[in-house]
């Protein structure tokens, strides 16, 4: 008899040639359980996903609630669901006073993809800036706004009139003008290895979008609810996006994202044509109710206020030669190491000795923290003395 690990390989699409083939069982708070009685402190969140741990039974109470009065009922946006109502009602309520409208989708790379919709047809201009190493979703869309040729080159052609400016460098602004739809920047890079940008810049990109009447769209699909030490990571800079994209920790461990825009702009959908956009699952009420019950978590349990301390113990304890630099904000965390054969090593180490940890797509010589937010001052001293006993152990 097969075992799930050689159906996986055999039944299952591959994103590599050498999947971490970590087998779990099950998950609860900051760990994850193999089906060997492996445990193993999850320190990537299912890449920003669980921020308030896995499975909150506050989660899964909104879960079950729901399952006993319907799943899907019909497509996005015709009828009443009142999973939806409350939780863009809640989602508003957390947010400025120029987002007055939430559409729901299915994903962070959907969001994207909406949102690059409505700012052309807004604007009615086609042109759209990305930044360089920036990460907004695979689909072709969304695709078409990574700043690394070396991940879309293969799937081309792509969305034209696509440009693309230096994260954090102000002396690129000036190519965005007046034939210019959106700017789309994420608030912190991800996989660019955790790169913050300074508030003046962000202020700066700001003030550009508006002299030429652009929309700035901030990708908060990473950063959102809690990760970087606020609710979102634009209340860093002292501005306002006119769209913002979420996603991943949105959800409490369920599949949803959205785009929050002004209604004035999110409008534009309705005619000509008419459903101009759509989608049959987005806003699933089962998604919907999962990630009421998670916002309300973050706002109840004031997890926010202790994500700056937690991400100090972590720069405390990783002292070692071998960190070049960490860098971040809160506890979305980045290690600088020299080469990715360190970084595969200590990966794999600290899986063995049970601790989870990753890398980034643009930046293969770095590792990721990213725990949920919920992660004691003991399990962070825990897995910080594994990462310590690994960086030990380094080759070389």
């Amino acid at each position: 008899m097969l075992t799930n690990r050689q159906l996986f390989l055999l039944n299952t699409a591959q994103t590599s040639h050498s999947p971490r083939l970590i087998e779990i069982e099950r998950a609860e708070g900051v760990y994850l359980y193999g089906p060997n009685g492996e445990k193993y402190i999850d320190l990537v969140s299912g890449f920003a996903v669980s921020n308030i741990g896995h499975r909150h039974p506050k989660v899964l109470e909104a879960i079950t609630h729901q399952l006993n009065k319907y799943l899907h009922v019909t497509v996005y946006g015709e009828f009443v669901q009142a999973p939806q109502v409350a939780l863009a009602t809640k989602l508003l309520s957390v947010l400025p006073d120029r987002f007055d409208t939430v559409y729901f989708t299915n994903s962070g790379a959907e969001a994207t993809e909406g949102a690059m919709k409505i700012a052309k047809k807004f604007t009615r201009r086609r042109e759209i800036f990305a930044a360089h190493k920036a990460y907004h979703g695979s689909t072709q869309g969304a695709l078409s706004l990574m700043g690394n040729t070396e991940y879309h080159r293969a799937y081309a052609p792509l969305l034209p009139e696509i440009k693309f400016i230096h994260y954090n460098a102000p002396a690129d602004l000036h190519q965005i003008t007046t034939d210019t739809a959106a700017v789309i920047l994420e608030a912190i890079q991800g996989e660019a290895g955790i790169r913050v940008p300074d508030a003046d810049y962000m202020r700066a990109v700001r003030k550009r979008c508006d002299d030429v009447g652009a929309l700035l769209i901030f990708d908060e699909i990473q950063t959102g609810f809690g990760r970087t030490g606020k609710l979102f990571a634009f209340e860093h800079y002292g501005i306002e996006p006119d769209i913002i994209l979420l996603a991943k920790g949105m959800g409490g461990g369920m599949p949803i994202g959205a785009f929050v825009a002004n209604r004035s702009v999110m409008d534009v959908i309705k005619d000509n044509p008419i459903l101009g956009h759509i989608t049959t699952f987005g806003g699933h009420p089962v998604s919907c109710a999962a990630a009421l019950a998670s916002l309300q978590v973050i706002l109840d349990e004031r997890l926010i206020g202790h994500v700056d301390r937690k991400a100090q113990l972590f720069r405390q304890y990783l002292q070692h030669p071998a960190i070049h630099e960490i860098r971040g904000k809160g506890l979305m965390l980045c290690l600088q190491l020299n080469t990715f054969a360190q970084v595969e090593q200590i990966s794999n180490y600290c899986a063995a000795q049970g601790v989870i940890i990753d890398w980034f797509l643009h930046c293969e010589t770095a590792l990721r923290i990213a725990p949920p937010l919920t992660i004691s001052e003991d399990e962070i001293r825990t897995a910080c003395d594994v990462i310590l006993d690994a960086l030990s152990k380094l080759d070389g």
